[in-house]
């Protein structure tokens, strides 16, 4: 049998793996889109549209690793003070919903969010849910409480209306071709991290990264002792079921 790869290598292959998928994602999501606009459809949005930047995201440790890379010391700071609010919110919620609702009421907006500017201060490193997501109606529809509060008469008319915009997957206002687009990027993550570790890693985007800038973490993760990982974190307080799975 082969030597197990060095940690260092390790990384840095899963994180290659997943940069590459990155680019082809995008350069695959921009000739649809080219194509969807010259037939008459709308992508809503754009550079300061951050309306979604509060709802909770699910990322493997591959796209974390990419991101802890880029973050400033001020910046990990932050996302280790969003991933603690994240875990508290875990520990006390009554459900998925309750805890996706908290998120975006309570949790609040991404650290890495520009609140001025509405711009996200580490775009080129950003997860696949955050380059999957597109809209097909404006803004408002993707804020928290928008939804939630239509009358029934209000929401039968949404369904309607998105029923009949192209793009979207007939019930909600997303663009579905450019979510689908995005799954080779899960598996290109899937298949670096089996390879490197033996394990896959898959959580919450603010908690990975968090723990993907732990040497400790890291060395459990990439000798392939998910105990001993799941031991780290607990360590940091940042183990939980909901946000974090080792295995």
């Amino acid at each position: 049998m082969g030597m197990p790869p060095t940690p260092a290598r390790s990384s840095a292959d899963v994180a290659r793996a997943v940069t590459r998928a990155y680019e082809r994602y995008g350069r695959k999501a921009d000739e649809w889109r080219r194509t969807y606009e010259a037939r008459g459809g709308r992508v809503y949005c754009g550079a300061g549209c951050a309306a979604c930047c509060n709802m909770p995201i699910r990322v493997s440790l591959a796209e974390a690793l990419v991101t802890a890379a880029a973050l400033t010391p001020a910046q990990a700071r932050g996302m280790a003070e969003h991933a603690a609010a994240v875990i508290a919110n875990a520990q006390s919620a009554g459900g998925d919903d309750e805890y996706v609702h908290r998120h975006r009421t309570e949790v609040g907006f991404c650290p890495l969010l520009d609140r001025a500017t509405g711009a996200c201060t580490a775009y080129a490193a950003r997860p696949t849910r955050c380059r999957d997501t597109f809209s097909a109606f404006p803004a408002v529809y993707c804020a928290v409480g928008t939804l939630e509060t239509m009358t029934p008469r209000q929401l039968a008319q949404y369904h309607r209306d998105v029923a009949r915009t192209p793009g979207t997957d007939g019930e909600w206002h997303f663009i579905a071709p450019l979510e689908h687009l995005s799954e080779p990027i899960w598996t290109a993550a899937a298949r670096a991290m089996q390879d490197a570790w033996g394990v896959q890693v898959w959580g919450d985007y603010w908690v990975l990264t968090t723990l993907a800038r732990d040497d400790a973490f890291m060395a459990a993760v990439e000798a392939g002792r998910p105990r001993d990982a799941w031991a780290v974190a607990r360590r940091r307080r940042l183990a939980h079921p909901t946000v974090l799975e080792l295995g």
